[in-house]
């Protein structure tokens, strides 16, 4: 497995992801509010031992959905397009389907960790998070593009 990344692409800082992580949040915190919302019509038929985890398994799934179309589909979440950071593979490719969702699932332990999967950026050689390097993946910066001014 080749573990060296492509030179020529700057990885995205551990402030710039930062930055973009609490815009995620936010972002994150509307969509699993909205969710809730149509969960409680659910609730009710559902016998009270069951209807907390299926709301858990529920909100999980939702977030799971969210990363993976975005990884997929632009290697880039909104809060990621606005702070110019895209996910892609350690060769720079797309993702795929399963490693998007194997990085999902390492993110999640990273949090039950009490973040320190995150935090393990401020020691890693490349400065990556831990389930980034678990996965195959590394978040870039993205610089912003010129463009020339349209005739008329």
């Amino acid at each position: 497995m080749n573990d060296n990344p492509a030179p020529a692409v700057a990885a995205a800082t551990f402030a710039r992801r930062l930055g973009s992580l609490c815009y995620e949040v936010l972002l994150l915190a509307a969509v699993l509010f909205a969710a809730g919302w149509a969960f409680l019509a659910v609730e009710q038929l559902l016998p009270a031992a069951l209807a907390r985890p299926l709301f858990q398994l529920c909100l999980l799934t939702i977030c799971a959905a969210y990363f993976v179309y975005c990884w997929t589909r632009s290697g880039q979440t909104l809060p990621m397009k606005t702070w110019r950071i895209r996910l892609v593979t350690r060769q720079g490719g797309a993702l795929s389907v399963g490693r998007a969702t194997v990085r999902y699932l390492l993110a999640l332990a990273s949090i039950a960790l009490a973040g320190g999967g995150f935090w393990w950026a401020l020691v890693d050689r490349d400065g990556q998070f831990l389930h980034d390097r678990l996965a195959g993946t590394r978040l870039i910066f993205v610089p912003p593009t010129t463009s020339s001014p349209s005739p008329g």
